[in-house]
């Protein structure tokens, strides 16, 4: 739809969670809302996430579990609204949905069903919505924001920024909202990929390559004080598996990387106790009861000369396991936006209001979801950011 001016109380950039969340709230109050997206279609990531069912939020989700220059910041809002007034509006759309692990939650069907939950929601509270509409400019006005978009002028008494971060651009992803907040004064803290795959490089590539598609379906990853346990997957670039994507966040080059590749067991006393009852196995053989085979052999091959149990002191498989409980990986990198889910950094939380995602600087102006320096965690947490932002903005704005 192509118009010359159009007047609305409220200006959405971004159909994403966070962009739609909001646009709900705020109709509900009677705004006049309109969302704009450069996308060809709404919530893409959402209709993604998950492998096409949505882990639409986290029950156990908190503060801690966000990563952000200010860990207060997120508190107010993920207080206000919280996964249990997320699975209310779930329910009241009859979308069923399940745990699969540590509070993750998942439609049964396809996240097809929460996108049209959210388009429901925002017809039943008058919001409107343009796909393909991207934004050219946006200009402060004495009352308000003029922007000028592919389908005409908009102006708006408010502005709210929901326009994602820099992960996977070939869904369209750009640093569009970044440049709204500086050219209105507001700091943007340096970027990059969270949750993402990290890389070998070298000899700690060729060490591992060729055990691409090898997984381990529980280990512990861990940088300084941060630990994930999950699994993990070899693949021809480097290391993945959401033990991996938790711990990326976390993760610098030139940080110190370790695995506990078995958490839960003592692999040194378990390797003891094998001597004695398996004397004439090897040690490979042994440690592909509890590691994949491939693995196990890689180890040996490279770093543990594989003899026959009882040909090793009780001091020597004691130290083995020892060194299989804080492995050492040294990653390059990461596979960077092209794959990882989330942008750590982001527009400076300084600048805003942490009960209404509203800026400090500019009266109207707000930024919300993936924009903001606010980053969740691996499992539902990062849709529980935008849902609770959007409704603060929304209840507001």
């Amino acid at each position: 739809m192509k118009w010359d001016v159009r007047n609305v109380d409220v200006l959405v950039v971004g159909a994403g969670a966070a962009g739609l969340m909001c646009a709900i709230a705020a109709g509900q109050r009677g705004r006049r809302v309109l969302v704009v997206d450069h996308a060809n279609k709404v919530g893409k990531k959402i209709l993604m996430s998950g492998g096409g069912r949505c882990n639409f939020t986290n029950t156990g989700a908190g503060p801690s579990n966000y990563l952000s220059a200010n860990p207060h910041f997120a508190k107010s809002a993920l207080a206000r609204y919280t996964p249990a007034d997320f699975i209310a509006l779930v329910e009241k759309h009859r979308i069923a949905y399940h745990e699969k692990e540590l509070g993750q939650l998942f439609c049964d069907e396809s996240s097809k069903q929460i996108v049209r939950m959210l388009l429901d929601e925002c017809a039943a509270a008058g919001a409107t919505i343009e796909v393909d509409c991207p934004v050219q400019r946006v200009r402060k006005m004495a009352h308000g924001f003029s922007a000028t978009t592919a389908h005409g002028e908009v102006h708006a008494e408010s502005l709210v920024v929901a326009c994602g971060g820099l992960s996977i651009p070939s869904m369209g992803a750009s640093g569009f909202g970044y440049e709204l907040a500086r050219q209105f004064g507001h700091e943007v803290l340096p970027t990059r990929a969270g949750l993402v795959p990290l890389t070998l490089s070298g000899k700690h590539q060729d060490h591992y390559q060729d055990l691409a598609g090898v997984a381990l379906p529980a280990v512990e990853t861990r940088v300084g004080k941060q630990a994930f346990r999950a699994g993990l997957l070899f693949t021809h670039r480097g290391i993945s598996g959401p033990s991996i994507l938790q711990i990326s966040s976390y993760w610098k080059p030139g940080d110190d990387l370790r695995i506990d590749l078995a958490p839960d067991q003592d692999l040194g006393t378990w390797l003891v106790g094998q001597r004695a009852a398996r004397p004439a196995a090897e040690l490979k053989t042994v440690l592909a009861d509890v590691l994949p085979k491939r693995l196990a052999q890689r180890l040996c091959e490279q770093w543990f000369e594989s003899r026959p149990m009882r040909q090793y002191r009780e001091a020597e498989l004691a130290g083995i396991g020892a060194q299989l409980a804080n492995w050492p990986i040294t990653a390059s990198g990461t596979e960077g936006y092209r794959t990882a889910e989330v942008t750590l950094g982001g527009v400076d939380t300084d600048g805003l209001s942490s009960s209404t995602m509203q800026s400090k600087r500019v009266p109207g102006l707000y930024f919300i979801g993936e924009v903001v320096d606010v980053t969740g965690w691996l499992g539902g947490y990062n849709f529980q950011w935008a849902w609770a932002s959007g409704q603060a903005a929304g209840a507001v704005v």
